[in-house]
């Protein structure tokens, strides 16, 4: 069975990181982040008009929580560790089928640091030992290069590669499909 109950909400650290829940307290650093049109160039979610609009997705992060539907963390460096520099998370939880879709975002001035290889190394063991997963996917924009090599570093596979099947912005994107097994990475 899958283990989806995040009451006691799970600190995870590594040797540089700790990745922890994400708070209003964090709402003006992930303002500035979802603002950042380097960071969204391959998310397709909107732009936030204002930070209301950020303390929802707060809220809504703390719905899919309760509800066993995902988890986000804060991904905070251990020498600086009020300050978000990205998050991370599972998402779309389908626990009949143990399978969990991975997202993950960061601040610029942290890329080409290895600090999102080690968040997802993280969070997919968390994943796979603790709720218990069989498998873990991601959904990438072709184009997104580094979010690839990422993953396939992290041990991912490529299952599929879906032609037009995003509509936003007023334009249809392609996706890609990565996918990794329990005990496979």
């Amino acid at each position: 069975m899958v283990n989806t109950n995040f009451t006691d909400f799970p600190i995870l650290y590594t040797e540089r990181l700790i990745l922890k829940e994400i708070t209003d307290k964090d709402a003006p650093v992930l303002f500035e982040m979802r603002r950042d049109p380097e960071i969204m160039k391959y998310i397709g979610r909107p732009i936030p008009k204002s930070i209301d609009d950020i303390y929802e997705l707060i809220q809504k992060m703390e719905m899919m929580k309760s509800k066993g539907e995902g988890i986000s963390w804060g991904i905070f460096k251990k020498e600086n560790p009020d300050l978000k520099i990205g998050n991370i998370g599972l998402y779309r939880i389908i626990a009949e089928h143990y399978r969990a879709e991975v997202g993950y975002m960061l601040n610029t001035g942290n890329y080409q640091q290895g600090i999102m290889f080690e968040a997802i190394q993280k969070v997919i063991e968390y994943g796979f030992k603790e709720m218990n997963l069989h498998s873990i996917e991601a959904n990438i924009n072709p184009e997104n290069t580094a979010s690839r090599k990422l993953l396939e570093k992290a041990g991912f596979v490529r299952e599929a590669y879906f032609k037009e099947n995003f509509y936003f912005n007023g334009k249809f994107t392609d996706s890609e499909i990565y996918s990794l097994l329990n005990g496979a990475g």
